[in-house]
């Protein structure tokens, strides 16, 4: 990058919060998604809205391209830059700015970390539930960008459900406040939606007005072992059929399984097909029945072992291993390939089926985990990238699994976003007039596409 732009950079932010050297800029050239790397022409950490503003104001005049960033754990190469462009990253602007308990609001910059928002609000008996796997590192601005789902999703929805108003700087450096603490507001388009899961490519995020609920009285964690993974999808309809809606319902197969009791030895079964996590939560007679209809429902639908978590602590253990499926899966091989192929929740079997088949036909490691009470499910292939037949394979056994959920209703993404890995399977989704509209409304907000280019489209 052109010294003369990086010392006006340098103006902006400081010397210190202004990185251009090779090294560093190898840091910020990859994010979680593997077989995508693209070293930026500068790294910005800036501390203040207004900072962002003028570095927006700077590159639109100069018709550099913006990415803006938070831990990097994006999946679907959402955060990385082209190698003229500059990454705009937020660890600085960290602050919970505000936990309004009269409101049911919480009023954070981007780079909060997104369990640090959960320790805070529920220090005050208030409950902020979207809990992305990456909760520990990822940043509420990052959730926002991506529509971030979690654990939780299939009770308490997904980051969209629960933001509530918006401080977005946009390409040309101005500033558009949509939303706000009000629960009613019907004044013209609502953008939050919108801006919500736009990945970067509408605006940059310097403020994130959240709202709270009550934080859940109690809490019961269950692990079911199924000897047929059928048995486990078909019991995941029953319990939905059943108008339980439990907290968590999650999945795991058996390659997922040896790999987490390899990695943690928590105690999960060797000799079966599949487990779920169960959690259910809120009133103590509530969750009390609910837990209670589960059991049943598990046990007709053939469960061979039924546990449930004695206190807080075994509770605690039982999630963990849902939680630390990702890092043992990675365990096995070099390169891992996340996905999330989502279909409606009646279609869970028979997707398991579809992944089961490809990884099969195209000679993959496939292991499947997931959200599987809401459809969203992570089929993920244990490969090596420098291994280009097996790359090859693995990418035939995805386009199969997303034409898969796409013709049952589906979507090619739950949570993970377009960004660079996927944008070849929209079109697929949502056809000719979907992408023009899309262009459109991206040409209305950043006519330069300065901002995160190349993503979605």
């Amino acid at each position: 990058m052109n010294p003369l732009f990086i010392k006006e950079l340098q103006a902006i932010v400081g010397e210190p919060y202004t990185l251009s050297d090779r090294e560093s800029l190898a840091v910020y050239g990859y994010d979680a998604t593997p077989e995508l790397e693209n070293r930026p022409g500068a790294v910005l950490l800036p501390g203040t809205a207004d900072e962002i503003v003028r570095i927006m104001q700077l590159c639109h005049g100069a018709g550099v391209s913006v990415t803006p960033r938070g831990s990097g754990t994006n999946l679907s190469g959402g955060s990385i830059s082209d190698s003229s462009g500059v990454v705009v990253q937020t660890s600085r602007l960290n602050r919970i700015i505000e936990v309004d308990e009269e409101n049911l609001t919480a009023t954070v910059e981007p780079g909060v970390i997104t369990s640090a928002l959960h320790r805070a609000v529920e220090a005050r008996g208030l409950f902020y539930p979207p809990d992305p796997g990456s909760m520990n590192i990822s940043t509420m601005g990052g959730n926002v960008a991506e529509n971030s789902g979690g654990l939780r999703g299939l009770k308490y929805g997904v980051t969209a459900n629960y933001v509530m108003g918006l401080e977005t700087v946009l390409a040309d450096g101005s500033l558009l406040r949509s939303g706000g603490k009000v629960v009613k507001d019907v004044a013209g388009y609502c953008l939050n939606p919108l801006l919500v899961s736009s990945e970067g490519t509408l605006g940059f995020f310097t403020g994130i007005i959240v709202k709270l609920i009550p934080k859940p009285q109690v809490k019961t964690t269950m692990l079911v072992h199924f000897s047929k993974m059928r048995q486990a999808a078909l019991t995941v309809s029953a319990i939905i059929a059943a108008k339980i809606i439990p907290a968590t319902l999650e999945f795991l197969d058996k390659v997922t399984i040896k790999c987490i009791e390899d990695y943690a030895h928590v105690g999960l079964p060797l000799d079966v097909d599949a487990v779920l996590l169960i959690e259910v939560d809120g009133h103590p007679v509530v969750v009390a029945e609910e837990a209670a209809g589960v059991e049943t429902i598990c046990r007709k639908h053939g469960c061979s072992f039924f546990q449930t978590a004695k206190d807080a602590d075994e509770a605690l253990k039982l999630a963990a291993a849902r939680r630390i499926a990702l890092s043992a899966l990675a365990r096995l091989k070099p390169t891992t390939i996340l996905e999330d192929a989502t279909v409606p929740r009646s279609c869970i079997a028979t997707m398991l089926e579809v992944i089961q088949d490809a990884a099969k036909k195209h000679n993959v490691t496939i292991g499947t985990f997931g959200h599987a009470g809401d459809g969203n499910l992570h089929p993920t292939c244990l490969t090596d990238e420098r291994d280009k037949d097996e790359i090859s394979r693995a990418h035939k056994a995805f386009d199969e699994i997303f034409d898969a959920a796409i013709s049952m209703g589906g979507t090619i993404t739950g949570e993970h976003g377009v960004g660079l890995a996927k944008k070849k399977y929209l079109p697929r989704l949502v056809g000719e007039s979907g992408i023009r509209v899309m262009r459109g409304i991206k040409h209305a907000f950043d006519p330069k596409g300065i901002l995160n280019p190349g993503k979605i489209f």
